[in-house]
């Protein structure tokens, strides 16, 4: 029998000792799956812990990864850990600036990229960087060192180096710093939220415990491995025995699900969008008898509750469905789904109705990086599932909700501190231990709580990514074109922008080009006008990471100043005023995007 997981890495002895399977890890190169046994996957993370030795990276020293989701991610993961290490994942798609920012805050000693690709993008950055000693990478990059060096440099030195190793384990304690995550700040600078072993271990022992799925079963995971929330699950599934299949590109998600037939999988509303998306589409593409029978099955989704005791002609005509219909959509993902976990921004309800009917039970959650992640969750395991909240509180967790609204927590999983930041950790950590998460919510039925507001102006996409607006505002203001901007897209698939253009330069470019008008409600509607401000936008969207960008933007006529309204006296935005005067325009910007 396997010790306590009380670090990171002893789920390598649990999954050994308890769990071994051929397929503990998988992934794919080109149109072909490859695996790692338990015992390899072991190996692996032990050397790769030998060869950071012999390297030279001591305890405390961090060394950064940027890459797609692959196996070999855990073990660099594992074996930093075993070392006594900090991990620094970092997302593969952000900009430049903000590499720059993390690897030297960081102080990385060595960086690990994904590919060629993420080489290119980083090997000018890694150069300015004074700490960065090596670059290495996961896949055969030329000019690039590959990972298998480190392992290599453990393998000599094996004999020398394991004693030391046994030494540097024991240790480790579990109030160690294991992991630096760095998240967007509403100024734009990044800050590192601190974990130590005790605040993930106690996260993912936690939120284990809701399904009975385990070592007969397998798992697809997409989600970047570089954010808490599926580092976290990854975790879970693994101290459970199940096998992980990672899928690096989100265009494989549908064929791995095909191929895998997973049982579950970690997802955010965006993909679960998609899904529901594709269910609608199928059945546009029906004629008749078939077709109305298909939205009928459809529409009583929407009956669906947990725990709901259904009358007996409801349960005939969900019998019908299922044979006719739901079956078809779970053959569709595999055959095998049980569960969609959700997390990283709302999920629209009739999206978790939709599923839930087809068998494949949505269980929704609410965490940020501070909380490692998870602060509540739908717990089919308990039956404390509630659709429009993110569940019970998580086990270890004390939530209470303050006089304005705010969700404030304590618990096991709350950060050590924001990296070289006491002033800032100050802030959201009170002096009585409660963790201020920043959104607002409440208690629906005394259990199940359910977010309603973000206390400040930093939103999510529907895809989880938080924006941060004003850093991207301040962006597009620095074009001489744009006066205004405020940007757009709670819970929406993309951001967007509404600009009020700085109309005095603005009719100066028109003079000089020969664009006649009458007016500024005429001037914002002509092409060459919206093309122009689209190269503004374009030069702006390459400065930002790929969630960042703005897919869309309107031009309006007005000037915004306080006199109108749209500014404060010390012209900050009044966003509320401004979303409500242009609702028409932010409707007609998203409609596309509805069903």
């Amino acid at each position: 029998m396997s010790k306590e997981v009380t670090r990171t890495f002893d789920i390598l002895d649990r999954i050994i000792s308890e769990f071994p399977r051929p397929d503990a890890l998988g992934g794919k190169k080109g149109s072909e799956w490859y695996t790692y046994s338990t015992e390899e996957y072991v190996r692996h993370a032990r050397r790769f812990a030998l060869g950071l030795l012999a390297m030279g990276i001591g305890k405390g020293e961090k060394v950064a990864t940027v890459t797609n989701n692959r196996p070999e991610w855990n073990f660099a993961d594992m074996g930093l850990a075993m070392a006594g290490a900090v991990h620094v994942p970092i997302y593969p798609t952000i900009g430049e600036e903000e590499y720059s920012y993390i690897l030297k805050h960081s102080e990385a000693h060595f960086l690990i990229v994904g590919d060629a690709k993420l080489y290119e993008k980083l090997k000018p950055v890694a150069d300015r960087i004074p700490s960065l000693k090596e670059v290495f990478a996961f896949e055969e990059v030329a000019g690039c060192r590959h990972y298998e060096e480190i392992m290599a440099a453990g393998e000599q030195n094996r004999e020398a180096l394991e004693p030391r190793l046994e030494e540097m384990m024991a240790s480790v304690d579990p109030e160690d710093l294991a992991t630096i995550i760095y998240t967007s700040g509403t100024t734009g600078v990044p800050k590192g939220v601190m974990l130590s072993h005790r605040n993930l271990v106690s996260n993912f022992r936690a939120h284990v415990k809701m399904h009975h799925l385990g070592k007969e079963h397998r798992v697809i995971s997409f989600l970047p491995l570089c954010h808490v929330y599926e580092r976290s699950v990854n975790y879970h599934f693994q101290y459970k025995g199940m096998g992980i299949y990672y899928v690096g590109n989100l265009g494989q998600i549908i064929g791995a699900l095909k191929e895998i037939k997973p049982h579950m999988f970690n997802s955010v509303p965006r993909l679960l969008e998609r899904v529901y998306d594709g269910f609608v589409a199928k059945g546009k593409e029906l004629t008749g008898i078939k077709k109305s029978l298909y939205f009928w099955a459809m529409k009583l989704t929407q009956h669906f509750e947990y725990n709901k005791s259904y009358s007996p002609l409801l349960k005939l005509k969900i019998a019908i469905a299922d044979k006719l219909i739901y079956s078809k959509w779970r053959e569709a993902l595999g055959g095998n789904i049980v569960y969609a976990v959700s997390g990283g921004a709302a999920l629209q309800p009739r999206i978790a109705r939709t599923l839930g009917m087809a068998g494949m039970l949505n269980i929704e959650g609410y965490g940020l990086t501070e909380t490692s992640p998870v602060i509540a969750v739908n717990n089919p395991a308990t039956r404390e599932m509630k659709i429009g909240t993110v569940g019970a509180v998580l086990e270890g967790f004390e939530v209470k909700i303050a006089e304005d609204g705010e969700i404030l927590c304590k618990g096991p999983g709350v950060m050590m501190g924001y990296y070289k930041a006491p002033e800032m950790t100050a802030e959201v950590i009170d002096a009585d231990g409660w963790f201020h998460t920043g959104d607002i919510g409440t208690f629906e039925d005394g259990k199940y709580l359910k977010i309603t507001d973000r206390k400040k102006e930093m939103f999510k996409l529907s895809g989880g990514k938080y924006i941060a607006p004003q850093m991207i505002e301040n962006k597009l203001k620095a074009s001489e074109l744009i006066e205004q901007a405020m940007v757009i897209g709670v819970n929406e698939k993309f951001a967007s922008a509404l600009i009020a253009p700085n109309f005095v330069l603005l009719h100066d470019w028109c003079a000089e080009n020969h664009i006649h008008f009458e007016n500024n409600k005429e001037l914002v509607q002509i092409p060459a006008v919206v093309a122009k401000l689209q190269q503004e936008v374009a030069a702006i969207n390459k400065t930002l990471g790929l969630h960042e960008e703005i897919k869309r933007f309107r031009l309006v006529c007005d000037e915004w100043s306080p006199a109108t309204g749209e500014l404060s006296p010390t012209l900050k935005l009044r966003r509320n005023v401004v979303a409500a005067k242009y609702k028409h325009i932010i409707d007609e910007i998203y409609s596309v995007s509805k069903n």
